[in-house]
């Protein structure tokens, strides 16, 4: 098995923690995670880097405001200068790592920062995969969303391990990992650096990328979706598809918004198969 290997990088005015696979490889992903009470990059890609460092140098940073990078201070403003700090953020990263040119996986919170990346710096990256995006017009602030942007009113390991539960299609199937993971995720969650820049991240709405952005965007994408997602809902997937010119949509039944855990080996699979262009 592909050990996973830790280090921190100096990326701009900031220290970013990541976690990294198959150094040396020929070709280099960037994972991209989502957002949730206590969320990691480990967290979310942990099952890929293992699954594609065999074949990709694999580099999956936590977001800045996220796990062991750097909270800043001030903090930004409002979600738009967040993401301009990720943006920035992920290319200081390559340029550190000496890597001219990356396919990009980007997971919810991740989807949208992957795109603003394909605008800002489309020379910069090669082919790209959205699993489970948001941020779009149509999508909707489900219950469960909702409920979960909520943890820190009341923040319990009860609490959480019950909204990790909404985020996938068959609990009761998932039930050891999420109680694995619920221990993990809460110990960061409940870092006051991490709860502060959390409750910055969501104090404003993301800003969804207009028609016009998406349609200048050529790269060969590949949306992944669950069909059961109820956290960020398959349409988001469809109006992507309708927008961007050079998209194919992969589409999980019985699967909810954690597509890379619940179906990590079709998924690792699919991640390899679109990047040497097999499909």
């Amino acid at each position: 098995m592909v050990e996973i290997n830790e280090t921190v990088v100096k990326t701009g005015d900031f220290e970013t923690f990541v976690n990294r696979t198959g150094e040396g490889n020929k070709e280099a992903i960037l994972f991209l995670h989502g957002s949730g009470p206590g969320v990691t990059a480990w967290v979310n890609w942990r099952y890929a880097l293992q699954a594609c460092g065999e074949n990709y140098d694999c580099i999956a940073p936590d977001l800045l405001g996220f796990g062991q990078s750097s909270h800043p201070e001030p903090l930004p403003k409002n979600r738009q200068a967040w993401t301009e700090l990720w943006v920035d953020q992920a290319v200081a990263l390559l340029d550190e790592l000496g890597i001219d040119k990356a396919h990009v996986v980007g997971n919810s919170l991740g989807c949208s920062i992957a795109q603003e990346l394909l605008i800002e710096h489309p020379e910069r990256f090669n082919r790209v995969i959205l699993m489970g995006p948001g941020g779009t017009p149509n999508t909707k602030l489900t219950p469960e969303l909702g409920r979960a942007k909520g943890f820190y009113d009341n923040p319990t390991p009860k609490k959480l391990r019950q909204i990790m539960s909404w985020f996938v299609y068959d609990f009761e199937k998932l039930k050891p990992e999420i109680d694995k993971l619920t221990d993990v995720r809460y110990e960061t969650a409940m870092k006051p650096e991490v709860q502060r820049s959390n409750d910055s991240i969501f104090a404003t709405k993301a800003v969804p990328v207009p028609i016009t952005a998406l349609n200048r965007i050529t790269h060969p994408v590949m949306l992944v979706h669950g069909r059961d997602d109820r956290v960020c809902s398959v349409e988001s997937s469809y109006y992507l598809l309708s927008h961007l010119p050079n998209a194919q949509l992969h589409v999980y039944s019985q699967c909810g918004h954690w597509t890379q855990i619940e179906k990590k080996d079709s998924f690792n699979s699919l991640v390899q198969q679109f990047f040497s262009e097999s499909i």
